[in-house]
């Protein structure tokens, strides 16, 4: 009964529990449910791409085009002001002192001393906005740098679950096909009892009693 049972199960398309079936709504909600804690990081790496695209293209093709951008928004800060008038001052006493006040000399001095303190302050101008501009392309890195590890994290999340479907599929199919297997080999045996039992009851009898028949007979 149970081996009929079965046979009806394999023709009918029943069977028993399939494991990759059990399994696959589970495995299927899984991207749904992981990909909300990756895609900020994502689409956070992703927009920072083409602003640090442009900026690497621009440095590689005017490098001093940026410098020159950063200057044009120079101005003179407060302590470069009182420097200059500090050490004009110096050297106009300095100057006075040595009996050169008003000479060409002495105005030429009091000149390279302001042209030094304020290339002074340019130049601290330029490293501070540098730094800042520095501090922003690395920050747009590092942004895009989460973003492809969140990337490549999802992806290989979701490959992992791709391979975990696809063995299950496979242990799935191979359980059906062994199970397949053993029904077919059980019908097999099961016919060839019914042919060996068919041949005992209606095949030819022996011939020892007819011998023994006409032994008598003569």
């Amino acid at each position: 009964m149970g081996f009929l049972s079965d046979l009806g199960k394999f023709f009918g398309g029943g069977g028993g529990s399939d494991p990759s079936k059990a399994a696959e709504p589970y495995l299927s909600a899984i991207p749904g449910e992981i990909k909300p804690y990756y895609e900020p990081y994502f689409q956070a790496g992703t927009a920072e791409l083409p602003q640090l695209q442009s900026q690497y293209a621009s440095l590689m093709g005017d490098p001093t085009a940026l410098i020159n951008h950063i200057m044009s928004g120079y101005q003179e800060s407060p302590g470069a002001k009182y420097n200059i008038s500090q050490g004009i001052d110096a050297a106009n006493r300095a100057a006075a002192a040595g009996g050169m006040a008003g000479t060409p000399e002495s105005q030429a001095s009091a000149m390279q001393v302001a042209q030094g303190l304020s290339a002074q302050d340019q130049q601290q101008y330029l490293q501070n906005a540098l730094g800042m501009y520095r501090t922003g392309i690395a920050g747009a890195q590092g942004l895009a740098g989460m973003g492809q590890q969140a990337g490549q994290s999802l992806a290989d999340q979701l490959a992992n679950i791709a391979a975990s479907q696809a063995q299950l599929a496979y242990s799935g199919a191979q359980q059906r096909n062994q199970s397949r297997s053993g029904l077919i080999g059980g019908l097999m045996g099961l016919l060839g009892s019914g042919v060996d039992m068919a041949a005992s009851l209606f095949g030819p009898k022996s011939s020892g009693t007819g011998s023994e028949t006409g032994s008598s007979f003569l």
